[in-house]
């Protein structure tokens, strides 16, 4: 299946963020859904399709005081930095209910509507309830030189941490890597004291053989490889290739040959100097998370969240399918990494499903990471749409079932309370308006840092101060942690374009479209 990053080409329902003066009159067209609909769902716990956990990068860049590249912001990590509230999860006792949500608004560039559709998924199931499969773990922990300091303390102190989440039946192995590999602990029960005393005794110094360390976890999954058994490894590093096999096509041929036998990868990257793309490219190969984490600190989580979530398997070999039809086009998919999309029909596919950390959009004292985010579909009204049909599709889940191994279907058809041609906007609940103001504030980052790459700080101005007096007017009526730490990372961006030298827009200026229209 081709994979398409859609970074340099704005939905044109969002184009409208270039313009100051006319986004404020976005921040009110949620009055179509019921104020009361759904809250948090009930008892659904979220979930989540793996990939970047966050936005890490971007954010550090801006707190440095730099300009990020378009790059380097992930739509799956953003997504993910993002709890939305779901309907209840209801769908006859499957582990994964499928919900695919309505929302429309007028292009304010020329006025035609435009058109989301929020798939999300969460799953009945009570996390604490569910009986897991056992781990066969391994970790690979980096342990040269530069990891001395606070980042080794952190990262023992995590690991004891999550030591308390295993299960008895658990079982792991701990590798470090310096200049060359040590197996520390080989298939050792979660609570063998062996296994905390080699991890209380983890020290720093040498090199970074990074192919040597992952290439011995993956030797330990499959030397204690079992069937009903989670395979997995966690690797983490601070830094970059400097001894053995340091090319990166190599690490990813091999980590990718031991990814085609089934065994998992999760990457933990820590620090400002570790590989990004190489550690993000991994996780995504193995079918696991990525974390880009700043601050050590945050390790201390990372390890439990694994552990107690995303190792927790829902789902596997899952495909998403979104069939379009009635008066509209499919134009876009944003929010995964794996699909197809023609104007009829998209195909998503996402290797597996694990529950979410996080349990509600006030859940973030660890970190916004593991929100589980959500994916959007941008639709568009088919030429010689009358507004007579207000059906829009139906959206079909085929996944197998991580415990019983059986094959699972559902299949929800969605139709619009408006036509396509119909004035003005509605959103079907808070979930799919939150939806579209978390995709208006990706493209608003993706416009501005390609903008200020061009050298166009003016224009990287302009739409952030657009984008900012948007964000602004939205919270007023609709109080939300996520966008607010949003907005925080806005007023970086600007700060950090002012303190380059660029240039203010004039009051009244609107940027030139930014991309072709169609």
């Amino acid at each position: 299946m081709s994979t398409f990053f859609r970074l340099s080409r704005a939905p044109r329902c969002l184009r409208a963020l270039a313009l100051p003066t006319l986004l404020t009159l976005a921040v009110g067209c949620g009055g179509g859904y019921d104020e009361g609909a759904y809250g948090s769902g009930g008892d659904s716990a979220g979930v989540g399709q793996g990939g970047a956990q966050d936005f890490g990068q971007f954010k550090k860049i801006l707190e440095d005081g730099d300009i990020p590249a378009p790059e380097t912001i992930d739509d799956v990590g953003f997504f993910n930095e993002h709890k939305i509230e779901l309907p209840p999860a209801d769908c006859d006792g499957d582990k994964v209910c499928l919900h695919g949500l309505f929302g429309q608004m007028g292009n304010m560039i020329n006025g035609s509507n435009c058109t989301t559709l929020l798939v999300g998924m969460n799953t009945p199931i009570d996390p604490a309830e569910l009986d897991r499969p056992p781990l066969n773990l391994a970790l690979a922990i980096d342990t040269s030189g530069s990891m001395e300091g606070e980042s080794i303390f952190y990262v023992r102190e995590g690991l004891e941490r999550m030591l308390d989440s295993l299960d008895p039946q658990d079982r792991v192995s701990l590798v470090t890597f310096s200049s060359t590999a040590k197996i520390r602990t080989e298939h050792t029960p979660g609570d063998d004291p062996l296994l905390a005393s080699a991890i209380s005794g983890l020290e720093a110094g040498g090199g970074t053989n990074i192919y040597d360390g992952l290439r011995t976890a993956f030797d330990q999954v499959e030397a204690h490889a079992q069937e009903g058994w989670q395979n997995r490894v966690i690797l983490l590093s601070d830094g970059v290739a400097t001894e053995g096999i340091t090319s990166d096509a190599k690490i990813i041929e091999m980590a990718g040959s031991y990814g085609e036998l089934g065994y998992g990868l999760t990457t933990i990257g820590v620090g400002t100097d570790f590989d990004v793309e190489l550690m993000r490219t991994l996780s995504e190969g193995g079918s696991g998370a990525f974390y880009f984490l700043e601050d050590p600190s945050a390790v201390q989580e990372v390890f439990v969240e694994e552990v107690t979530s995303f190792m927790v398997p829902l789902a596997e070999e899952v495909t998403i399918q979104a069939d379009i039809g009635g008066e509209y086009i499919l134009r876009g998919i944003y929010g995964t990494k794996r699909f197809e999309a023609t104007g009829e029909q998209g195909t998503i596919e996402i290797p597996n499903l694990q529950l979410a950390h996080r349990e509600s959009v006030d859940d973030n004292q660890g970190g916004r990471r593991g929100g589980g985010g959500a994916i959007m579909l941008e639709l568009l009204a088919r030429k010689g749409a009358t507004g007579a049909d207000n059906y829009v599709g139906d959206v079909t889940l085929n996944y197998r079932d991580a415990i019983s191994k059986e094959m699972v279907e559902q299949v929800i058809s969605v139709d619009a309370p408006v036509g396509p041609t119909d004035e003005g906007s509605h959103f079907e609940t808070k979930s799919v308006e939150k939806g579209f103001v978390m995709l208006n504030i990706y493209m608003g980052f993706q416009m501005a840092a390609t903008r200020s790459q061009s050298g166009d700080d003016r224009g990287a101005l302009n739409v952030l101060i657009g984008l900012q007096e948007g964000v602004e007017g939205w919270l007023e009526d609709n109080p939300d942690a996520d966008i607010e730490d949003d907005l925080y990372y806005i007023g970086l961006f600007i700060n950090n374009l002012r303190q380059r030298g660029a240039e203010e827009p004039p009051p009244s200026q609107t940027p030139p479209e930014p991309w072709p229209q169609d």
